[in-house]
């Protein structure tokens, strides 16, 4: 009976080892965040860009724009924003896939940092997560 009880044990035990295993999941992206990106951040899906309404992507290094109703990828944000200054233009943090989704919620949401130009960048930090940065 203990032999049985024990290998109960040791089974269930063995069973929440790998379980809590799987559950682990580092996920750090520092190195494809652009120098204009701000510091603080291991990981970031996309920058909400609330002076442009614009969205940039981490991981395919893409603005998306709205372009006639419809949200769109470009490399470059459009002419009308030609003049706009990546490195002191204040950047949201979103991590959930496809923000633009759900653009009237974001919008409202982080509308109040348009016009703010006091967020530290990756390309003025010094501190060492960030020595190897994507450059573009």
């Amino acid at each position: 009976m203990k032999k049985l009880v024990f290998a109960a044990l040791l089974l269930v035990g063995c069973l929440s080892v790998k379980f809590a295993g799987a559950q682990i999941r580092l996920n750090v992206n520092i190195g494809s965040q652009p120098e204009w990106g701000p510091v603080g951040y291991e990981h970031a899906e996309y920058y909400y860009l609330p002076d442009v309404d614009a969205y940039y992507s981490i991981h395919s290094h893409k603005f998306i724009v709205n372009y006639r109703g419809s949200w769109v990828s470009v490399n470059n944000l459009p002419h009308e924003y030609a003049n706009y200054d990546l490195y002191h233009g204040y950047k949201v943090v979103i991590n959930q896939p496809d923000p633009w989704l759900h653009a009237d919620q974001v919008r409202a949401k982080y509308s109040q940092f348009r016009g703010h130009r006091d967020q530290q960048v990756i390309r003025d930090s010094h501190d060492e997560h960030y020595r190897h940065h994507w450059r573009g």
